[in-house]
């Protein structure tokens, strides 16, 4: 449910900046009873949609070519990045909460099941933004030759 909330929120925000690019240049085309009214064309949509960017432009650089060994790299940090955190989440999270369903319920065994995870749960959200926002991402706009990754600049 929070991936599909999640690419809900991607998707608005991706219309959202659509919108916002180019209906001030529709009007003022039709403003100006220009001949030619700037309406982009769907492929330009289509690329900016899975686009690794929430700031539309019609176009965007491009690299030359496709370093495939790069994409194959991210995507193997991604499923490194998922059995770790499956192996984190096995080994130092189900114990907790499967011994203490054996036991009576007391509030004082909920709160240390609780602080043991917290640690191992933090780890694995870390993972988790590693694998998605820099493995994936970047997998993706080395497919897409998407050559503005001056982000941190």
């Amino acid at each position: 449910a929070a991936d599909l909330l999640a690419l809900q929120v991607r998707l608005v925000m991706k219309a959202h900046s659509f919108i916002r690019e180019n209906v001030p240049r529709v009007l003022s085309s039709v403003k100006d009873k220009s001949s030619t009214v700037p309406i982009p064309k769907i492929s330009q949509y289509l690329y900016f949609l899975f686009a690794p960017t929430l700031i539309y432009r019609d176009n965007y650089p491009r690299n030359p070519t496709i370093r495939w060994g790069y994409v194959a790299t991210k995507f193997a940090q991604v499923l490194g990045s998922l059995f770790y955190a499956y192996y984190i989440f096995v080994r130092l999270c189900i114990p907790q909460f499967h011994n203490s369903s054996q036991e009576t319920f007391n509030l004082r065994g909920l709160v240390l099941c609780i602080f043991n995870s917290i640690l191992p749960g933090v780890l694995i959200l870390f993972l988790a933004f590693f694998a998605f926002l820099h493995c994936w991402l970047n997998a993706f706009a080395e497919m897409l030759r998407f050559a503005d990754r001056m982000f941190y600049k």
